[in-house]
């Protein structure tokens, strides 16, 4: 049979923009893992479309001449023959009518027709280096179909391509196919049913696969699953996020170091939404070694999308670094959530962050902080441990606490090891997949294997299992948008009272010593209260821990270090005198930030009577929040701002305390501090006499006279303000000799006592091996008298 070709002067080609290529969905779409190289592009998971039937045989090959009664049924005929066969389609080009426009020819081609073109912002061809590089999948395949309208309203083929030039796809795969994923109605009304009990959409995965009788029964992946979750929670918050976005605009007007931005359209809130406000910032810059970004809406049925970048303030207690509402979950909004709140912090990138396992969290992370070492949270482990393993949890009640303490007690690599390997033959896990898949991941959430990098716990095989969120007690389950406003400002509001009265107990109570070291009380004036209870802890337990030497090659002495009774479980401490340095295999130090009893064991034994500075972060320390030079950009005022008498006191405050901490580190830098304070003191009386924006030369402040215009009462205002804390600096800086003379003898006492200690120390030593010898020397002399005797 014959046909005849299209007649162009009466028709036009054009293309359908509309119906495949990579991003026509308008939302953020997520692309398969490696291994999924066949899924050519991944729809919305909400753009399902109900099919209709078709005259043609479902079951038969396409060939030339086959009528179709419309366009669509011969588009889904030739789809339904695609998942047979293993390819998914994608419409290309068309031909409209020039008399009236309508569509008269539709080409239906194999989704791997044609070759992708760059689309980098910068034209240069290849993909932006912020976005993920896509593996390959158009490679020019012919395969495809031309359906052309007949003059009676049918559509006939007028071509069939069969051939392919890539391999087909295996039927136990074809569901994860472009073209064959569907979220159908039933399903979407399982999902939504699913999302409002605050099933996340691994859960609600699992419980469509039961349901279905299987993966390849549901009809889309867990990708599309959550796409489609996260368009139904922007129309859920509906008014509610712009209440938020309403709210941020607010503080930010009030505080200019307050930072907040929305992803996509601000206006709309319809993308995730991001804020910081100065305290977070400021905090950052103290404690921002180590992060937590705390997800745990997604697993404990929370229904607002709520979550925080938390750490830990001197005091161990949780620290706000900024909060994030998750409206859309993919891999690039992440991506964009991560460099936002990287770029909110002044770009310094913390030592360590934690996170939970999600696949898409994990390459968000790895692409925005490289070089920060990356764990899985524990408490997120054992919660699926308990979902992935209920069979052996139900059957087998000692399995839990057997698990749990391979993961936290085992102290050495070797440990874990066996102990790991011993767990799953006894339960017989061997051929267990999850378990398999997190063996492989361990060096990313075990507690052994991450101990040479700083996390901020207390202790490397006691660290909590669970989340100490900064949000505990205030956002929960029941939190709704409307709420989360008010319920943030209280938790912050909280938090910051319980730090205020942990600094007082800190520095208006004498914690209790146990021994007479040195090392003790220096602590215990240079430590918070916790911190310093953690560090007697170790300092006390060298009692029990004596260090014997094992090898010594000049500059470095080894040393091993075991509790009595326990010498299978020795420690080695490699100990360099002149540089006052010591590394542990327990590497407490190195995750916690505290030295362990094994050092210390060490220095008692060589007489260090003090710790070298270099043991000592100041993160840990009283002083943890002074001497950091602020970001100038955070002190930056927007013109408007500067009409606040509030905001001038507070940043003049700020930078007071700052000149506080420096001018009163010497004699010297005292006094040019007092010179200096005493100058400005003229200047500012000469500006208060002179009017606003004029100094003692006649100039103008900031080279404008915008301040001409500020009634009286606020000048007022600002000069009282600008009083109030030059009297504070004169206050603070104004330090009696007679107490700075009796300050100066007082060290200089302490370093007496100290020297002494060590001479006394010396001289005990000395006593020792006197006594050593002198015992010796009888032995030998008693030995002789026996023998003459004999």
């Amino acid at each position: 049979m014959e046909f005849e070709p299209l007649n162009m002067e009466n028709e036009v080609m054009e293309f359908d923009m509309g119906s495949g290529e990579d991003d026509d969905t308008g939302v953020d779409v997520e692309h398969p893992d490696d291994e999924d190289e066949f899924d050519d592009e991944l729809v919305d998971g909400s753009a399902g479309r109900d099919f209709f039937t078709s005259d043609a045989d479902p079951n038969i090959e396409p060939y030339e001449g086959l009528e179709f009664d419309s366009e669509e049924a011969a588009r889904i005929f030739y789809n339904s023959y695609a998942r047979r066969v293993g390819f998914s389609t994608r419409v290309s080009v068309y031909h409209r009518s020039r008399r009236d426009g309508a569509i008269i020819c539709r080409q239906i081609v194999c989704s791997r027709e044609g070759f992708r073109h760059g689309r980098d912002r910068d034209g240069s061809g290849s993909e932006s280096r912020s976005k993920r590089q896509r593996p390959v999948t158009r490679v020019g395949c012919k395969a495809m179909i031309v359906v052309k309208k007949q003059d009676s309203g049918k559509w006939l083929v007028s071509k069939f391509v069969k051939e392919h030039n890539h391999e087909l796809v295996p039927p136990e795969k074809v569901h994860c196919l472009r073209s064959h994923r569907h979220v159908s109605g039933p399903a979407r009304s399982l999902i939504d049913t699913l999302q409002a009990a605050g099933m996340g959409p691994s859960g609600v995965m699992s419980v469509l696969i039961k349901e279905s009788g299987g993966v390849n029964n549901v009809g889309f992946t867990t990708v599309d699953c959550r796409n489609y979750m996260s368009y139904g929670r922007q129309k859920t918050l509906g008014s509610g996020g712009q209440h938020v976005v309403d709210y941020l605009k607010r503080m930010q007007a009030e505080n200019p170091s307050f930072f907040y931005t929305i992803q996509g359209d601000g206006e709309n809130a319809t993308g995730n939404i991001f804020w910081a406000d100065a305290s977070s910032r400021m905090n950052y810059n103290y404690f921002g070694d180590t992060v937590t970004f705390d997800t745990t809406y997604r697993t404990n049925r929370y229904r607002v999308p709520f979550a925080p970048f938390t750490g830990l303030n001197h005091h161990g207690q949780p620290v706000l670094f900024g909060c994030a509402l998750l409206l859309n979950e993919s891999e690039s909004s992440f991506i964009w959530l991560f460099q936002t709140w990287l770029a909110a912090m002044s770009g310094r990138r913390p030592v360590s962050i934690t996170t939970d396992q999600d696949r898409i969290i994990r390459a968000a992370v790895a692409q925005v902080f490289p070089e920060s070492r990356h764990r899985f949270c524990k408490w997120n482990v054992f919660r699926e441990a308990q979902e992935k393993l209920s069979h052996i949890y139900q059957s087998h009640p000692t399995f839990e606490a057997e698990f749990r303490k391979c993961i936290n007690v085992t102290e050495t690599i070797d440990e874990f090891e066996s102990c790991w390997g011993s767990l799953l033959e006894k339960y017989n896990l061997v051929d267990n997949e999850w378990l398999q898949s997190m063996y492989n991941a361990r060096q990313q959430w075990v507690p052994v294997y991450l101990r040479d990098t700083f996390f901020g716990e207390m202790s490397i095989t006691q660290g909590s299992d669970s989340i100490n969120s900064f949000f505990d007690g205030y956002v929960n389950a029941s939190t709704t948008i409307q709420l989360l406003v008010k319920q943030y400002e209280k938790a912050v509001a909280s938090r910051h009272e319980k730090e205020v009265k942990t600094d007082y107990d800190t520095i208006n109570t004498a914690p209790v010593l146990k021994t007479p070291s040195p090392t003790e009380k220096q602590a215990a004036n240079l430590y918070t209260r916790r911190i310093f209870m953690k560090f007697q802890e170790e300092l006390v337990e060298t009692l029990a821990n004596p260090a014997i030497k094992i090898d010594d090659t000049g500059t470095t002495t080894t040393y091993r270090v075991a509790k009595f009774g326990e010498d299978h479980k020795a420690h080695i401490v490699r100990f360099s005198v002149f540089e006052m340095k010591a590394s542990c295999s327990c590497q407490m130090f190195e995750f916690s930030g505290i030295i362990c009893r094994h050092i210390l064991a060490v220095f008692r034994v060589t007489n260090v009577l003090t710790l070298p500075s270099h043991y000592v972060l100041k993160r840990w320390t009283r002083n943890a929040k002074s001497g950091i030079v602020l970001d100038d950009r955070a002190l930056e005022l927007p013109s408007n701002s500067r009409d606040s008498s509030t905001v001038r006191y507070n940043n003049l405050r700020q930078e007071a305390i700052k000149y506080v901490e420096e001018g009163a580190k010497s004699i010297n830098t005292y006094n040019v501090a007092m010179d200096a304070l005493q100058e400005a003191v003229k200047k500012v009386a000469s500006a208060k006499k002179h009017g606003p924006g004029v100094t003692q030369f006649g100039t103008l402040v900031n080279g404008s006279n915008r301040e001409a215009h500020v009634s009286e009462e606020n000048r007022t205002g600002s000069l009282q303000s600008f009083s109030a804390v030059s009297s504070s600096l004169v206050i603070l800086i104004c330090i009696d000799e007679k107490d700075k003379k009796i300050h100066e003898l007082t060290f200089e006492l302490d370093n007496a006592n100290q020297r002494c200690e060590v001479y006394r120390a010396n001289l005990l030593a000395v006593l020792k091996d006197m006594e050593e010898q002198k015992l010796k020397l009888s032995v030998k002399v008693q030995n002789v008298r026996l023998s003459l005797k004999d």
